[in-house]
């Protein structure tokens, strides 16, 4: 399937609001992922079921506007979303508002996390962007390029940021638990994308490709 011809005036706009859109995912997952949860009695946390928007956003732009725009995207969000991660870890360290005063003394805890979801979400989406491409290019199913690219991407993603955050951390109970919570979040991710997000992609898809499809004018009767 060939790549959908957007308006190159709108493009920077579109840019904008995805570098948008892709810290705040960074950000709330980031908070989220400090929030244990018990599902089918395994240990997991509730980012597991927010950061999912970030591969269908992802794979949309790569869609739309190609790898490359993709690409530049995720150069302009990864340190505003490394920076953002660390403030709002720190004043929300737990789940509970700490005061501003938190961010007076540096938190090398929360700083891990920040820095182990911007490892993670660069490699993750770079992976995801490459697999995504390559895919679109050579099937024509559809659904093929975000399903494949949701299973590596999300795969290298959640490897990369429970291990760079919490192997050996002083939170005993991330130490002890955190492979099985990340093979959990996986696990929940990877249902979340293909149950939801590569139907949503698809119907998505569908929507913005009838509405960047040129009307053909009307034909004057002779």
């Amino acid at each position: 399937m060939n790549r959908l011809q957007v308006p190159a005036s709108r493009v920077p706009l579109y840019l904008s609001i995805l570098v948008a859109l892709h810290v705040a995912i960074v950000i709330a997952s980031n908070y989220l992922v400090q929030l244990p949860i018990r599902l089918f009695g395994f240990h997991s946390t509730w980012g597991a079921f927010s950061f999912p928007f970030i591969f269908l956003a992802t794979d949309l732009t790569v869609r739309l506007i190609g790898k490359h725009s993709a690409r530049s995207v995720i150069g302009r969000a990864m340190l505003p979303a490394l920076l953002a991660s660390y403030v709002v870890g720190v004043l929300f360290h737990d789940g509970g508002f700490n005061g501003l005063a938190a961010l007076g003394e540096f938190n090398t805890f929360i700083f891990r996390i920040a820095f182990a979801s911007f490892a993670a979400y660069v490699l993750g989406q770079l992976l995801d962007i490459q697999v995504f491409d390559r895919i679109r290019q050579k099937s024509r199913l559809w659904w093929l390029a975000p399903a494949a690219s949701a299973v590596v991407g999300q795969w290298l993603d959640t490897a990369a940021f429970f291990s760079i955050a919490f192997w050996h951390s002083t939170d005993a109970f991330m130490a002890a638990n955190w492979v099985e919570i990340a093979w959990v979040d996986y696990a929940i991710k990877l249902g979340v994308s293909l149950l939801l997000f590569v139907p949503a992609y698809g119907v998505l898809l569908a929507a913005i490709t009838r509405w960047l499809k040129p009307v053909q004018p009307a034909a004057v009767a002779p």
